[in-house]
């Protein structure tokens, strides 16, 4: 090395900003950029290898489209100014609309792409100095079905097992996961398990890249999920499949289940569903004679009018069979972002704090209320989608947007920018100018995750440092930093953090899931899963193990119901939306990654070949969609991965938005938008 030459470099270890796999990454740092990735060996998820937007993660966080400075809006412009003018904008705009309309006149948005620490302030702001629970987040259109279902059967509403465990399954059931593509290092940990010998049986209305390694492959007509597991659950009682011990022993309401799924015969669900009958009865055997069974899902089973009876019916089988409490089973939601298992733990939901302690138990509350030093709202506050119609309506008058893009990720979009519009002031703080933050009054930059310390929580509940490699780019400040800010600004006590370490150990203190949690074993141990109650405490991989968390697993049997929108003679096609392999959510980072851009460009419309047919369309011939809320322009994909009178489109491109085509129609509990399934039409764009 030329003595002269002095070369500031350094690799960190902290976590991938993208799905909720939970994958190390080490950051290489030269000279105060981040100049390239590598995942570490030892790391359990990921063990030396990612996926490609987890070895293009350091690429959008140099992007000449990073927000750099503070802006505020002047007539239909944005103008740079200081944090000072910017603050006190906020803060002034906050406390006169709270104070004139009331705390539950203003929302908070929270993120999944931020550290617990700052969810955590989130959720302690929204209270605090705003005196409301309007506070909600993503988790709420992906996950919202999973934290009421399990909760309510198990106790708990979270993944039970982990999956490094897959490999000890005998048979693992993928449906409405599109794993490999989706996390695709834990579909990666799936493929090992199938060459180790376990049988793999995926269920999905879309031919998933899985699907091509499975022994058994389903595919469902949109939203009959409840009818083919119930019908899974028929045979295997037929058979005498069922964990007579597990079920005496460990659960209540059996009889109630019984009588129930009497109805779902092969026969009656292959009229439902469109799944042969011999073909469903040859996968429930192969799932109920297996000794240790896995049940894999994610959005495909969530984000439907029905998404927590999905759940139910899904608990409802691993309990049949006995598959909850052992290692290589269990239920396990996959959750699609880096922290949004986090955001949930931290209370950054309107009708719980952390560790899903109830906002309705007065005992909580008044322990809160201790540790906060303030009088606390009692009533549960709006949803995200609720929050749209109270700014329609006029009910909701700010909004405080952290890490959110509401104009892309939300259903009805064309709704969403109704309400948006309509707000007294908006202000938004993300690391790039988004959809949603080009409406807005203040924009504030905040920091990626390369640029400040904190922790993620994985999909299986295991908690991770993220480590700071670099200082915040250009004028942008750590989101942390930005909410106490605010906080102080108002007039609020109890924000006067020195790090995001004491942040959590507040969080530890006041969350019995977390209690035992310590950046300094985190350093020590990588990842720990939570419940953690005590420093000693080794952590708790695998939950329910010798009882469920409310003592006994309750059947709960679902009834089927349709989806509140199929195809009609005006609109003739099932639209049912997702991810592709290369983006991530609404496109912000991996948009701004030139090799994730190279593979997928824009968005597509995948249509079967027979559809393409009769409408006169090939490859990437522009089409028109429409649905009863608005259309979109959009190239044709001609594939057999959807069936006649499918059609898949990818959420993440805002030049052909598949949220302006979805409703809003919500699960009764779980409040979680319809995604999966909308009626809509498909005609020859001309010239």
């Amino acid at each position: 090395m030329n003595p002269g030459c002095n070369i500031d470099y350094n690799t960190v270890l902290t976590t991938c900003p993208y799905c909720g796999c939970g994958c190390g990454l080490q950051l290489h740092v030269l000279d105060g950029r981040v100049v390239g990735v590598t995942p570490p060996k030892e790391h359990p998820i990921s063990r030396g290898s990612l996926c490609i937007k987890g070895w293009n993660a350091h690429v959008f966080i140099h992007s000449k489209d990073r927000l750099t400075k503070p802006l505020i809006r002047k007539g239909d412009k944005f103008v740079a100014t200081s944090w000072g003018k910017a603050l006190n904008l906020v803060v002034d705009n906050l406390k006169k609309i709270r104070d004139e309309n009331g705390p539950d006149a203003v929302g908070v948005l929270a993120s999944a792409r931020c550290t617990n620490e700052e969810n955590y302030l989130l959720s302690k702001f929204a209270r605090v100095v705003l005196g409301t629970n309007n506070i909600d987040h993503c988790a709420r259109l992906c996950h919202a079905s999973t934290v009421v279902a399990l909760g309510e059967v198990f106790g708990s509403g979270a993944m039970t097992n982990s999956p490094t465990e897959f490999e000890k399954s005998d048979c693992i059931l993928v449906t409405g996961s599109n794993t490999l593509e989706q996390h695709p290092l834990i579909g990666a940990t799936i493929l090992k398990a199938r060459d180790k010998g376990a049988k793999i049986i995926v269920v999905d209305p879309r031919k998933i890249m899985l699907a091509r390694f499975a022994d058994i492959y389903l595919q469902p007509k949109p939203g009959t999920d409840v009818a083919w597991i119930n019908g899974f659950m028929n045979i295997i009682l037929s058979e005498n499949l069922h964990d007579k011990e597990f079920i005496e022993k460990r659960t209540e309401g059996f009889e109630e289940l019984r009588e129930t799924i009497k109805k779902y015969t092969p026969e009656r669900v292959e009229k439902i569903t469109g799944i042969p009958k011999n073909k469903l009865v040859e996968a429930a055997k192969m799932f109920g004679v297996a000794e240790r069974a896995a049940i894999v899902y994610s959005m495909g089973i969530t984000q439907h009018v029905t998404g927590v009876d999905n759940v139910r019916s899904i608990a409802n089988l691993a309990m049949l069979t006995g598959n909850v409490g052992r290692e290589g089973t269990g239920v396990n939601p996959l959750r699609g972002q880096n922290n949004v298992q986090g955001a949930c733990d931290m209370g950054a939901l309107p009708n719980v704090y952390t560790g899903y302690q109830k906002i309705t138990d007065e005992k909580i509350v008044e322990k809160f209320e201790e540790a906060w030093q303030t009088k606390l709202p009692r009533n549960a506050g709006l949803t995200v989608v609720e929050m749209t119609e109270a700014a329609v309506e006029g009910r909701l008058k700010a909004l405080y947007v952290v890490g959110e893009n509401p104009m892309l990720s939300d259903p009805d979009i064309n709704r969403v920018r109704k309400g948006l519009e309509k707000l007294d002031f908006l202000v938004v703080q993300d690391i790039f100018m988004s959809e949603t933050a080009e409406l807005a009054d203040v924009v504030l930059p905040g920091a990626s995750y390369a640029e400040k310390d904190g922790t993620f929580t994985a999909t299986d509940r295991c908690v991770q440092r993220v480590r700071k490699a670099i200082e915040p780019i250009g004028d942008a400040k750590a989101d942390w930093e930005i909410i106490c800010a605010i906080a102080k600004g108002m007039g609020s006590h109890g924000f006067e953090y020195s790090s995001p370490k004491e942040v959590f150990e507040e969080i530890a203190r006041l969350t019995p899931s977390y209690a035992g949690i310590t950046y300094e074993r985190l350093d020590k141990e990588l990842r720990i899963p939570w419940p953690c109650p005590t420093r000693d405490h080794p952590g708790t991989p695998i939950l329910h193990v010798e009882r469920f968390t409310r003592g006994k697993g309750r059947f709960t049997p679902a009834e089927y119901r349709e989806p509140a929108e199929l195809p009609d003679d005006e609109y003739p096609f099932l639209l049912t939306t997702g991810r592709t392999l290369f983006h991530y959510h609404t496109g912000t980072m991996t948009r701004r990654t030139p090799k994730l851009v190279s593979e997928v460009e824009t968005g597509y419309v995948e249509l079967n070949g027979e559809d393409a047919k009769i409408l006169g369309v090939k490859n990437n011939d522009l089409v028109v969609v429409t649905s009863r809320r608005g259309s979109i322009q959009v190239p044709v994909w001609v594939t057999d991965r959807v069936p006649r009178g499918v059609v898949f489109i990818p959420f993440h491109f805002a030049e052909c938005a598949a949220n302006v085509l979805t409703h809003a129609k919500l699960d009764p509990e779980a409040k979680i938008p319809e995604y999966k399934v909308c009626a809509v039409k498909i005609e020859k764009k001309n010239g």
